[in-house]
C-alpha cells in the first residue's frame, strides 16, 4: 500500500561493468537480470576506445569504442552499441555513462589536437594527475591532466558536445567522474546546455574521496544527484548522518554497499551473506538513490579492475540473492519515505548492539523505523516499549521488512531480531 500522492522515484541503478560483461552483444542477459531485480537505471564505466594502459578510465579517443566490448562477428561497433541501448530501453531501463573530462590517456588524440588542454608543469610538459588517499599521495602515469580551469580554444563546448551526442544516442544519465576537481562554472555550463537540448538528462556528481566542503560546492552546480559515505559507516561514529544533513537541503544523493572501486563486500565480511543483504537493505533506504555493483547479487569476492577484468572472471556464485534485492528495491520503489531525503533521526533502544533509526518523508506524512542488528554472530532482543513514540500519530502501521516480520512476543512487550537482520516498520498519518 502507498500513499495516494506521487514523488519523483530515487533511481536504482545497477553497475555493469563492461570488462566483466564482455562485448555490447551479450549484455542483454545482464540488462535483464537487473529489470528483474526492480532497478530502473544501469551504470556503464567508461567504453570508449582506451589507451596504451587499457585503463577503462585512461580514454584514448572518446567516439571510439573499447575493442573489448566489439563482437567483431556483429556487425559495426556503433550498431552493436546502438542495439544495447534499444534493448536498455525496451526493458523500462535508463542508461548512465561515465562523462571522464578530468584527464585523458597519455597518448590520446586530444594531445596533439589540442595540446593547450593540457596542464603543464614547469618544465612545459603535461601533468600527471594525483589524488590523495589516506596518507598516500596517488599519481596515474598512464594519464595527463585536463586544464579545464577556463575555456582553452572551445574546450568546454568540445565537453558539451560529447555529452550531448551520447545523449542524442539514447544515454540518459552522465555520472561526472572525479566531479571535484573540475570548477563549478564549467559544470552549471555544461549541464545547463545539455538539459536544455535534453531536459530528461540527469547528472550524478562522483565526490567520493574529496574534502567534505567539495562536495557542498557541487551540490550548487546543477548536479540532479551525489554519492555519499555511508557504505563505510559503522552506525555509530556521528559524521554521516552530520554529513547528510548538510547536503539533504541541497541534493540528494545515492548510496551503495560496494563500488567498482572497492573491495566486494562479500570479501571484506568473509562471506557473510546476512550481513552482506543487510547492508544493501541499509543503502537502499538511507538514500534517496541506491547502486549495486554486477556480481554483488551472487556473492562475488574478486575485486573489479579497470584493467584486467575479463569476462572469464566471472565466479561461481556463492549464493543468489536477487530475490531479496527485487525485494528490497520493490519496498523502496513503493514508499515515498525511501525516495526523498527527508530528515533521519535515531531512536534510542535499551540494547545498544541494534541500532534504529526514523527516516521521515519531508511533509512528515510518512516515517519508517528501521532496526538493524549489529552482531553478526549472536540475535538480540529489544523491549517494544522504547519504540511507542514512533507510532504516535500514525493512522496506518506495517511492518514491510524484505527478508520476514519482525519477531515479536505474545503481549507485544519485547522482539527479538536475527545476527545481521534489518527490519522496517513504515507509519503514515491520516
Amino acid at each position: 500500500m502507498t500513499t495516494s500522492d506521487s514523488w519523483p522515484p530515487g533511481p536504482r541503478i545497477y553497475n555493469l561493468f563492461p570488462l566483466l560483461a564482455g562485448a555490447f552483444p551479450r549484455w542483454k542477459e545482464h540488462l535483464e537480470r537487473a529489470r528483474r531485480m526492480e532497478f530502473d537505471w544501469v551504470f556503464v564505466n567508461p567504453f570508449h576506445k582506451a589507451g596504451y594502459s587499457g585503463s577503462l578510465y585512461s580514454i584514448a579517443d572518446y567516439y571510439q569504442f573499447d575493442g573489448r566490448l566489439i563482437d567483431l562477428s556483429a556487425g559495426p561497433p556503433e550498431s552493436q552499441f546502438r542495439q544495447m541501448l534499444q534493448t536498455a530501453r525496451g526493458l523500462g531501463l535508463d542508461m548512465i555513462m561515465d562523462l571522464v573530462i578530468n584527464h585523458t590517456a597519455f597518448d590520446a588524440g586530444l594531445l596533439e589536437q589540442h595540446p593547450s588542454w593540457y596542464k603543464r608543469g614547469p618544465d612545459g610538459k603535461p601533468v600527471h594527475p594525483s589524488a590523495r588517499e589516506d596518507d598516500r599521495l596517488i599519481t596515474w602515469g598512464d594519464l595527463f591532466e585536463i586544464d579545464n580551469s577556463k575555456d582553452h580554444d572551445g574546450l568546454w563546448s568540445y565537453w558539451i558536445e560529447l555529452a550531448e551526442h551520447y545523449a542524442a544516442m539514447g544515454i540518459r544519465g552522465f555520472r561526472c567522474d572525479a566531479a571535484y576537481k573540475l570548477p563549478s562554472e564549467l559544470w552549471r555550463t555544461l549541464i545547463g546546455r545539455v538539459k536544455r537540448a535534453h531536459p530528461d538528462a540527469v547528472f550524478f556528481a562522483e565526490s567520493l574521496g574529496c574534502p567534505f566542503p567539495e562536495t557542498v560546492r557541487l551540490a550548487s552546480c546543477g548536479f540532479d544527484f551525489i554519492f555519499n559515505s555511508s557504505k563505510w559507516w559503522d552506525f555509530v561514529a556521528p559524521w554521516c548522518l552530520a554529513q547528510y544533513r548538510q547536503t539533504a537541503r541541497l541534493v540528494p544523493s545515492i548510496g551503495f554497499p560496494e563500488s567498482h572501486d572497492t573491495a566486494r563486500l562479500a570479501a571484506e565480511l568473509k562471506g557473510d551473506r546476512e550481513a552482506v543483504k543487510m547492508r544493501y537493505g541499509f543503502s537502499a533506504v538511507f538514500s534517496t538513490g541506491v547502486m549495486m555493483p554486477i556480481g554483488f547479487e551472487y556473492g562475488f569476492c574478486r575485486r573489479l579492475d579497470v584493467v584486467k577484468s575479463r569476462p572469464e572472471d566471472w565466479e561461481n556464485p556463492q549464493w543468489d540473492i536477487s530475490d531479496y534485492i527485487r525485494r528490497v528495491n520493490g519496498l523502496k520503489a513503493s514508499r515515498k519515505v525511501f525516495n526523498l531525503e527527508g530528515p533521519i533521526d535515531p531512536v534510542a533502544v535499551d540494547n545498544q548492539r541494534i541500532f534504529a533509526f526514523v527516516k521521515w518523508s519531508p511533509d512528515r506524512r510518512e516515517r519508517a523505523l528501521v532496526m538493524i542488528n549489529k552482531d553478526v554472530t549472536s540475535q538480540q532482543s529489544l523491549r517494544l516499549q522504547s519504540l511507542s513514540q514512533f507510532l504516535s500519530g500514525a493512522a496506518r502501521v506495517e511492518d514491510i521488512s524484505p527478508d520476514g516480520n519482525l519477531r515479536h512476543s505474545a503481549d507485544f512487550q519485547s522482539a527479538s531480531v536475527n545476527p545481521s537482520a534489518f527490519h522496517v516498520i513504515w507509519a503514515a498519518s491520516a
